[in-house]
């Protein structure tokens, strides 16, 4: 395939950015996203120019770290993905691509594609954890009775992988689907009964505080969701925030 790019490029987070375009030329349907990425970053550095700046490191749809919007879509116009599992095939030959980086503005631009997300570690040192006693009398976690139900719903939420493309996907660049999905997988079990009600204070105060929008019930962070949280997890949230609040 021959395809035309257009690149959203920013030396840095106080520089002003453009849309560049660039040309590719024999791309393979078989290609990733990011192989196609590649393909065109030795283009550039072969002809003396920056390569173009983007996050990946698993390239297997676990660690969270690729992040472009593509065509107006987080992680491209395939369902149930991450950019690095976003495959050529999904394009046709001659299209023209317009690739730009995730935007909100607790998502700062580093450099052309790469984002900090930072925010998302400060909500989840906020909470996003449960306080074990590890002396060597810990309790085995097998002795804990916990439903089928409770905890098929808690790892459902536990997959979230924090890329952020609920944020990107949103019109009101909310983080909810997130912080709701880091306060499920712990509002669902027992061992995390005992922080609840700080742990999702604490939580939605950090998320409020890094400057994300609120929820409208849009639903788009679902659809564009490459691990499919589903917008449940808010309701449970706005439940334990609510139920938190009034036990003061």
């Amino acid at each position: 395939m021959n395809l035309t790019l257009k690149i959203w490029r920013q030396k840095d987070s106080k520089a002003k950015g453009q849309m560049v375009d660039y040309k590719v030329t024999d791309i393979s349907e078989h290609m990733s996203f990011l192989e196609m990425m590649d393909v065109l970053n030795e283009q550039l550095v072969n002809s003396g120019e920056e390569p173009v700046a983007f996050d990946h490191d698993c390239r297997e749809g676990i660690c969270g770290m690729c992040s472009m919007y593509i065509n107006g879509e987080a992680h491209g116009p395939d369902r149930g993905v991450t950019t690095c599992q976003l495959h050529m095939r999904m394009f046709n030959d001659g299209d023209t691509i317009t690739i730009e980086p995730f935007r909100a503005a607790a998502f700062p631009v580093i450099k052309d594609l790469v984002v900090d997300r930072m925010a998302f570690e400060r909500i989840q040192q906020a909470g996003g954890y449960i306080s074990v006693n590890t002396s060597g009398n810990t309790q085995d976690a097998n002795s804990i009775p916990i439903s089928k139900h409770a905890a098929d719903e808690a790892m459902d939420a536990a997959t979230c992988i924090g890329c952020g493309a609920c944020v990107a996907s949103c019109k009101n660049s909310s983080a909810m689907l997130f912080v709701g999905a880091k306060v499920s997988q712990y509002a669902l079990l027992p061992q995390g009964q005992v922080e609840a009600a700080d742990r999702v204070r604490n939580m939605v105060a950090q998320m409020d505080l890094e400057g994300f929008g609120n929820c409208t019930n849009t639903g788009a962070c679902e659809v564009e969701c490459p691990k499919g949280i589903s917008l449940e997890n808010i309701a449970r949230m706005n439940r334990e925030y609510l139920s938190a609040t009034l036990k003061g």
